[in-house]
């Protein structure tokens, strides 16, 4: 039987586009594109091509991006501008170590309101380094995980600078109100502008799992930061960038030789970056007819998963139903390990998870279904499924039929232990 993969929102294959496009600047065009030369000047062209390819399609250009090793540093990045900023004094915070965060409970003066703001479901890499500044945490509604706005309006304070939420959650692919947000920060703004107080507010928003399904402009989403990632949309993995809006003050990660607008300095990426760009033309085209596809799949696979199982337990499908990105399918078996039917689908060749792969590989509860109001059960029983384009109705239909045996055979063992 060939393989079946139910885990795109952790990694997709590189497509046969951008790998085309890549495999010149490995080898033949393999010049230093800040060198004085004209063959490395043709590499700059292309690479800032690319650049203006990537930025496009977000809806804005390619000045506004600074180009990563990928989303995590496109976060950190995008986090350092608590440290730098356009107004008031240039260093708003230095981040304090984790033992004194621990320590205090807080960044700052003990029980300072925290400046940056994050929703309690983020991916980890948004929540890990947000911790380095003694961050707050807004939460989400039970069930769907979608933001609490009222929670959000009352914990922004006049000292607050930083709201970073994801446009889609990588493990339910709830669907952020993104515009809703930035209209409470557009207010939160004006009334600082009324009472004087020219502390900064800006909006960050990791877009790693949505970028491939939704479509994601700058302007529409009124978002300061957006963190980009190549590896979930058949890109190269290791590149990524982060927008920055016209007037936002970041504090460099890496020091070198001034390269991205001296905020990220080392040796253009130049394959990745061409890879990246026409991974995103590619998806972008195919955006409309590829959440279609997926929508499709995610019914079929309902359907036959619910038909296999025949009323011997009832599966939990998770997330929002009108707010969820197309390809997301997350379910749970409660009173079932997820892990063990993780174990027993790899040996047929099914591969999918129970979250998160840097949370799954350590054996880490969920911290996005526990936010979510899930009960222990229901979090240990807990699958995440996301479709992609190694997927067809075929090989849907066979993954239910397959994962259904799978439930089955735990049901029966459970029943004679």
């Amino acid at each position: 039987m060939s393989m079946i993969y139910l885990d795109h929102a952790s990694a997709t294959p590189l497509s046969k586009k951008a790998k085309a496009a890549m495999e010149p600047f490995f080898a033949d065009d393999f010049f230093n594109p800040s060198a004085p030369y004209l063959p490395a000047k043709r590499v700059r062209e292309a690479y800032e091509n690319a650049k203006s390819e990537i930025a496009h399609t977000i809806g804005a250009k390619a000045n506004d991006l600074v180009m990563t090793s990928g989303a995590t540093e496109a976060t950190n990045l995008a986090f350092s501008v608590l440290n730098a900023s356009t107004r008031g004094p240039d260093a708003l915070y230095r981040p304090s170590t984790p033992a004194r965060l621990s320590a205090r409970g807080a960044a700052g003066p003990l029980n300072a309101p925290p400046l940056v703001l994050v929703l309690e479901t983020e991916h980890a890499s948004v929540l890990r380094t947000a911790e380095n500044y003694g961050a707050g945490k807004i939460k989400v509604k039970p069930g769907s995980g979608l933001i609490d706005l009222d929670n959000l309006k009352s914990k922004i304070t006049k000292d607050t600078v930083l709201i970073s939420v994801a446009a889609a959650n990588n493990e339910l692919g709830t669907i952020q109100p993104l515009a809703e947000i930035a209209e409470i920060i557009k207010s939160e703004r004006q009334a600082r502008l009324k009472n004087k107080n020219p502390r900064p507010l800006y909006l960050h928003s990791d877009a790693s799992a949505a970028l491939g399904l939704l479509n994601i402009n700058v302007a529409r989403m009124k978002t300061d930061l957006l963190t980009l990632s190549s590896a979930k949309i058949y890109g190269p993995k290791g590149v990524g960038a982060l927008y920055v809006a016209h007037g936002v003050k970041l504090k460099p990660l890496i020091s070198g030789g001034g390269q991205e607008r001296n905020l990220r300095s080392g040796t253009e990426n130049v394959p990745g970056a061409i890879g990246f760009a026409a991974a995103m033309k590619e998806t972008k085209d195919h955006l409309n007819s590829a959440a279609k596809t997926f929508e499709n799949l995610k019914t079929i696979f309902k359907n036959s998963l619910t038909d296999e199982l025949n009323g011997e337990i009832e599966p939990v499908f998770l997330g929002p139903k009108k707010r969820q990105l197309a390809n997301f399918c997350p379910v749970s078996f409660p009173g079932l390990d997820a892990e063990r039917l993780v174990y027993k689908l790899e040996e047929k060749e099914v591969y999918l998870s129970t979250g998160a792969a840097c949370a799954a590989s350590k054996g880490e509860k969920s911290h996005v279904l526990k936010a979510a109001g899930l009960t222990d059960k229901e979090i240990a029983g807990s699958l995440r499924i996301s479709f992609g384009r190694l997927n067809d109705e075929a090989k849907v239909k066979t993954a239910a039929n397959l994962i259904a045996d799978a439930v089955k055979e735990e049901l029966e063992r459970l029943k004679n232990a």
